[in-house]
C-alpha cells in the first residue's frame, strides 16, 4: 500500500483532464507524447510528480503551452474564453497511459 503525502492532495489538483483532439493524437503517435489540460498556476515539476502518481508510470520530461483565451462576440456583447494550459508530457520509453483501461 502506498502512502499518501500530505503535498499528493495537491498534486492531484494539477490535472484538469486529457486533451482529445487531431493535434494531440498526432503529437501522441509522432513524439509518444500525452497532452494534458492543468491548473494555470502549475509547473513541470508538479506535472511530472502528478502524472507519475495518479497514473504510475515514469515521466522523461514536460513542456508547458500557456494558450491564451480567444475573444468572441455575441451580438453586441464581446467577451474572451479563458486563458489555459496545456502540459505535453513525454514519458521514458516502455511506458504507456493507456485512458480506457484508467476509466474501468
Amino acid at each position: 500500500m502506498t502512502q499518501i503525502r500530505k503535498n499528493d492532495h495537491n498534486l492531484m489538483k494539477v490535472l484538469l483532464g486529457p486533451v482529445i483532439s487531431e493535434k494531440a493524437t498526432m503529437v501522441a503517435e509522432k513524439n509518444e507524447q500525452v497532452v494534458f489540460q492543468v491548473m494555470r498556476d502549475a509547473n513541470k515539476s508538479d506535472v511530472k510528480q502528478a502524472v507519475e502518481l495518479l497514473f504510475k508510470v515514469q515521466v522523461d520530461s514536460v513542456q508547458i503551452v500557456n494558450q491564451k483565451g480567444k475573444p468572441k462576440r455575441y451580438g453586441r456583447f464581446e467577451g474572451r474564453r479563458d486563458h489555459t494550459k496545456k502540459a505535453y508530457v513525454s514519458l521514458k520509453p516502455g511506458q504507456e497511459i493507456n485512458f480506457e483501461a484508467e476509466a474501468n
